[in-house]
């Protein structure tokens, strides 16, 4: 039984400021209507032989996974359940949950293992390959997924080729390569047995799990731990892993853990074109460029430029006279970069990080649950934002100590619980929420309640907020930029 586990993990450093911690990067959508995330499970749900499938993420994105999920219509009538990391481990530890889960599911599971932001746009021929690589796996071989190189690129890791497989396409692997620099990335190429490692495998989830008690039995021990732990809370669409256990689970990489120390191990060449959009310069090349080498998203106008990539969100960016840059404009920050220096954008994201700087978590306008928020305009001792709650939805029972709120509906219907009261809130009415008083915001209507709120006070940080119920299950944390 062949069953697709989505890896959606990650914050996409090196493609900020679009990809943040809140919002990452298998949730970007490049020139397509579908997210990465989804537009892996289109690839990948077809391959679900008993229409079973999991994504294992992060338990803050579980709304918006969710969200992903249920808007296509491939994922209809299928199982597909996430699995929530407190906290990134690693590819071994999620693997490893991802594992224990399938063979609660069967007994006969076979795993196939694709990360959610890659993007591989000959859907056929990577099902083709997916089911090779499943055949070989039938027999306990550890497949995988190899991309023939098409240039000799130093931002991948690199698997030697050895004996072919009798009766299939697969070779024997001779060994792992690290991120090689730029003259053996040359020789690699030209040697023609290197291929690319792709970070995508096949294989039994029995034989996974043999492989880790030989080779790796603490992340086996501490993920089955945080597994056994997690099922009294466990349905079928979530699995919410135990937060003290599975941090302990050790940090580390599938290829370290089991990869590269297992026998059996067999790479499938595949040419079936891939990218895993890991940088502003591999985005740039998945769009066609015109007679001077440059590419563009929204509304930009060039002079004279050459080379270059420029996206816009909501506003026209002019480039004038420049050559080989990256520019990439979105409403709260605009990063300018030359294209070969690209991977070090990772960089610009860890000083923000130092500076406490929100830009490198979150964007102005920022999901949740009910719907969303986007701050317009702040300054000492106000606050401005608007908020959409989508049809049916309701932000958590809460009060603020510092701040208090006006609310202006510009449409759609507001209901509003403040203290002992009850009361609608149409269009073009306001409201008021003074400090302290308890309060609850609700769409009860069929359209989007869009409104805009007015904070006032001596402290606006969104750490000031007291929760006291909430119909998604969020219990009282660490603060998050919300107004519910």
């Amino acid at each position: 039984m062949l069953v697709p586990v989505i890896l959606s993990g990650g914050s996409g450093t090196r493609l900020w400021p679009v990809s943040r911690e809140a919002m990452p990067k298998p949730f970007m959508k490049l020139g397509s209507p579908y997210s990465l995330l989804q537009r892996t499970l289109i690839r990948a749900l077809p391959l679900a032989d008993a229409g079973r499938a999991a994504v294992v993420t992060n338990q803050e994105y579980f709304f918006k996974t969710r969200d992903e999920i249920t808007a296509l219509p491939q994922a209809r009538g299928l199982a597909i359940t996430q699995l929530l990391e407190p906290v990134g481990r690693n590819t071994a530890p999620a693997i490893t949950v991802a594992a224990l889960w399938a063979l609660a599911q069967s007994p006969d599971a076979t795993l196939l293992v694709l990360p959610a932001d890659h993007l591989i746009p000959d859907e056929d021929a990577f099902a083709r390959a997916a089911r090779d690589a499943a055949r070989c796996a039938a027999d306990g071989s550890i497949v995988l997924f190899g991309i023939q190189p098409t240039a000799p690129e130093t931002g991948f890791g690199y698997i030697e080729t050895g004996a072919a497989v009798a009766g299939t396409e697969a070779r024997q692997v001779a060994r792992f390569v690290e991120k090689p620099d730029a003259a053996r990335a040359l020789q690699f190429l030209q040697a023609g047995n290197f291929v690319w490692n792709s970070g995508m495998f096949c294989f039994r989830a029995d034989r996974l799990v043999d492989e880790l008690s030989r080779h790796a039995p603490e992340v086996l021990q501490t993920a089955r731990a945080a597994w056994l732990a997690s099922q009294a809370g466990a349905s079928a669409e979530r699995v919410t892993l135990d937060a003290q256990v599975f941090g302990q689970c050790p940090n580390i990489s599938i290829d370290y853990a089991v990869m590269e120390k297992a026998s059996g191990v067999l790479v499938l060449p595949s040419r079936f074109g891939w990218s895993d959009i890991g940088s502003w310069k591999a985005v740039s090349e998945q769009f066609e460029a015109d007679c001077d080498g440059n590419t563009t998203v929204g509304e930009t106008l060039l002079v004279g430029s050459r080379n270059s990539h420029i996206q816009s969100e909501d506003r026209l960016v002019a480039a004038v006279g420049i050559d080989n840059l990256l520019i990439v404009d979105t409403p709260d920050a605009l990063l300018v970069a030359n294209k070969d220096d690209s991977q070090n954008v990772k960089e610009v994201v860890a000083r923000l990080k130092a500076r406490g700087h929100d830009a490198a978590r979150l964007h102005r306008t920022v999901a949740r649950p009910w719907g969303t928020y986007t701050v317009l305009q702040e300054g000492p001792r106000f606050k401005i934002k608007r908020i959409e709650v989508k049809p049916g939805q309701s932000l958590s029972l809460q009060m603020h100590h510092h701040r208090s709120e006006h609310w202006i509906v510009v449409s759609g219907t507001a209901r509003v619980g403040c203290n002992d009261q009850t009361f609608l809130v149409s269009a073009n009415e306001s409201t008021y929420i003074p400090i302290g008083a308890k309060h609850r915001l609700e769409n009860p209507g069929v359209m989007d309640l869009v409104m805009i709120e007015v904070q006032c006070g001596d402290y606006l940080g969104e750490d000031d907020i007291v929760r006291f119920s909430d119909i998604y299950g969020r219990t009282p944390a660490p603060p998050v930029p919300e107004p519910g």
